[in-house]
């Protein structure tokens, strides 16, 4: 990634910022899902600030310690160190210790610890003993986001040592719509982002002046292009019987949301399912969520488990399933038979994400807590719930323009909506969601996502 397709990342950045110039000693664990732009973050923060950029590799002990002396030797311009590079973890700590203080990144840090499990103890000796002694500014970065959770965890010898831990999350769409020309209209950016999701590495394999199809047939759906290839790498990196995930993802993707759905659908057991579905959750690939008016309790039977990532979603609804096409090299049958016809519907489903994250987003409805609601028989795209005030919002979601009858239709669902949900007596408002209304209602608040 360049600087010029950096993208926003402000509050991260500032974070990092802010927490160097504080001058005291840090130990941050900032870590994230591959693909999502933590290098790139911190080398924009180290370009600011002078720091060291360490980068670990998948080799062995011996191997790694040389090609991290290779990389500080360069750094400080040591030509000692380029002849003898380090022989022990506690060689190369001992040397970074002794220099001033600037921001140090061990990068995939994940794979230190697989070359040598005892790093991490070494690590928590010199920071208990010289590094946090002299303020020093260190960050481990990593893209296992099961090691790295391993890391914050009560077992790590540096559990309690960390002063920060970051998990940078894909970007929402209002900070994705960057990596689009601003040309572009709102509902093709929902599209686009639907597909692509907040994966900075994913928003750049498009060519924005090519066509929708243009760039899904050449950028997805071909076996040799990173798009097709990174939903598959991704698990297998994290996952030990990937298989079985990509049974759940593709169970879920079909729209099985309930774990009593996935289990009848994948074949798998119950106690299975509920733990792949735990790890899932863990590696920010799935979420449970329950209507706004309930606890997140685990105990919640309205509990539904989505797939998180909207890539994810696109390969396992629609790449996953029709793997015969592209065995067969019919990509352009298979873009125009099974994924063109239902994309829209796709990313209808896409935008009552996006609204729900573009309105808690906006000042007028900072005293609003929202989620959606439903039971067995009916639900609501949005519910804004504003607890001190008394007040509630109930609105539908609808990735179109809306014509005056079809308003109406929508207010009269949301009045019957309104009976079951406003439980409290809140003071209530109906509202609509939409990318365009010339319709009024004093009772009925329209909002046009692009107004916001």
């Amino acid at each position: 990634m360049t600087e010029k397709s950096f993208k926003n990342r402000v509050k991260e950045l500032a974070l990092l910022n802010e927490l160097f110039e504080k001058g005291t000693a840090k130990l941050i664990i900032l870590y994230g899902r591959r693909r999502v732009g933590k290098t790139e973050l911190l080398r924009q923060f180290l370009e600011k600030h002078k720091g060291l950029y360490i980068l670990a590799r998948q080799e062995s002990d011996i191997e790694q310690l040389k090609k991290i002396s290779s990389q500080i030797a360069e750094f400080y311009n040591d030509d000692v160190l380029k002849l003898n590079p380090f022989a022990s973890w506690d060689a190369l700590f001992t040397y970074l210790s002794e220099k001033p203080r600037i921001p140090i990144v061990f990068d995939e840090f994940p794979y230190i610890v697989q070359s040598n499990k005892q790093a991490v103890s070494i690590l928590q000796d010199y920071w208990d003993n010289k590094f946090s002694k002299k303020d020093s500014f260190i960050v481990l970065c990593g893209s296992s986001i099961n090691m790295m959770e391993k890391l914050l965890g009560k077992k790590s010898p540096i559990y309690g040592r960390r002063t920060e831990q970051i998990l940078l999350e894909p970007l929402k769409f209002r900070d994705a719509c960057l990596f689009f020309p601003e040309k572009m209209s709102l509902k093709d950016k929902v599209v686009y982002y639907s597909i692509l999701g907040g994966m900075p590495a994913y928003l750049l394999e498009f060519d924005f002046n090519r066509d929708l199809k243009e760039n899904i047939i050449e950028n997805i759906v071909r076996k040799n292009k990173f798009l097709y290839q990174d939903v598959l790498f991704s698990l297998r990196e994290e996952l030990k019987e990937p298989r079985n995930y990509f049974s759940i993802l593709y169970s879920i993707a079909k729209g099985n949301s309930k774990s009593g759905q996935i289990v009848n659908d994948t074949g798998l057991e119950k106690s299975f399912v509920n733990k792949y579905l735990g790890v899932l959750i863990d590696l920010q690939l799935v979420e449970r969520r329950v209507p706004i008016t309930e606890k997140k309790s685990a105990r919640s039977r309205s509990g539904v488990y989505l797939v998180k990532d909207n890539f994810f979603k696109f390969w396992f609804k629609f790449i996953f399933e029709n793997q015969e096409y592209i065995e067969q090299e019919k990509q352009e049958k298979l873009v125009d038979e099974r994924i063109l016809p239902e994309l829209n519907a796709f990313a209808g489903r896409i935008f009552e994400e996006v609204a729900l994250s573009e309105i808690t987003r906006s000042g007028k409805y900072k005293d609003y807590l929202f989620g959606r609601w439903w039971d067995r028989n009916s639900e609501a795209d949005l519910v804004g719930l504003d607890r001190l005030n008394r007040r509630i919002l109930i609105g539908e979601v609808k990735f179109k323009k809306l014509s005056r009858a079809e308003s109406l239709k929508i207010k009269s669902s949301l009045e019957e909506n309104a009976k079951k949900i406003n439980t409290f007596g809140f003071e209530q408002k109906l509202a609509i969601v939409c990318l365009d209304c010339d319709y009024e209602d004093p009772e009925l608040e329209i909002i046009k996502l692009d107004k916001i």
